[in-house]
């Protein structure tokens, strides 16, 4: 028993890794393949056991981490949604805006009028909890029914 734990705990620090990959490069060019090559196995079996590990896809939390930040840029007004979406890491403004509408509930465009003066006064590390968006509805309302 105690070699199929070790091997699972081997297995969680390389998932942990990629996810820390992701959240530190989110702007990179990062596909599965590539993220899996940086922990020698196939992309397939990233797949799986990152989704077993963390509820999503590799694709889907970069994605995730990708709007996160978006919502900050078009929130701080700045820069136009063209941009953002390049700042970002995504090459498609058609994805971006189609990703950003489903975690988001509205498109960027209609985020950023929305949101210029919202979060002023907050401190940016409540901002950040405050308005993060929620991938996966139905996980967050079961936690909320736990309650």
């Amino acid at each position: 028993m105690t070699g199929r734990s070790d091997a699972r705990l081997r297995e969680l620090v390389l998932l942990r890794r990629v996810r820390d990959r992701i959240d530190r490069d989110y702007a990179q060019p990062l596909d599965v393949e590539a993220l899996a090559r940086g922990v020698h196995v196939s992309a397939g079996h990233l797949s799986r056991e990152f989704r077993a590990a963390f509820g999503e896809s590799p694709y889907s939390y970069l994605m995730t981490r990708r709007i996160e930040r978006a919502m900050t840029l078009l929130r701080r007004g700045d820069l136009s949604v063209t941009e953002v979406c390049f700042a970002v890491g995504c090459s498609s403004l058609g994805t971006f805006s189609t990703r950003f509408s489903e975690l988001v509930g509205i498109s960027p465009s209609v985020y950023k009028r929305m949101a210029a003066g919202d979060g002023e006064g907050i401190p940016t590390c409540l901002a950040k909890q405050v308005m993060r968006p929620i991938r996966n509805r139905e996980a967050a309302n079961s936690r909320a029914d736990l309650s």
